[in-house]
């Protein structure tokens, strides 16, 4: 069994799309006709989008929205050799700053922002 995609649950797909696109560089996969669901290649495996009603129409559960201080409990890490650029470009593309670059005890270079949803993504070098 291999990680196929992750879905995170969204206002708007094709806004939250377009902001992957321009802050991070994803390539879009596809976007439904009616905009509840779109996927971002991210190599192996895909970045799914679903909008927060349709979401619920699928399973029972109820998914509460992040707040401005609180987030999901879930992390999603993009790395790349230059993490200075990428996180100000996030930032610059609507993310919000929640941690500056820093060099971590075992080598890693690690930033932290937040999605225009809320999401925690972290951007870091490859682990040594």
């Amino acid at each position: 069994m291999k990680l196929g995609y992750t879905i995170l649950y969204v206002q708007d797909v094709p806004t939250a799309i377009d902001f992957y696109e321009r802050a991070f560089g994803l390539k879009r996969r596809f976007l439904a006709d009616e905009g509840t669901y779109g996927e971002l290649e991210t190599g192996e495996t895909r970045l799914g989008l679903s909008k927060y009603e349709f979401a619920c129409t699928l399973t029972p559960l109820e998914i509460e929205k992040p707040t401005a201080k609180t987030t999901f409990p879930i992390e999603l890490g993009f790395a790349t050799d230059d993490v200075e650029s990428a996180f100000q470009k996030a930032i610059a593309e609507g993310a919000v700053k929640v941690k500056a670059p820093e060099e971590k005890p075992w080598g890693q270079v690690v930033a932290y922002v937040k999605d225009i949803d809320g999401y925690l993504v972290e951007i870091c070098t490859p682990m040594p």
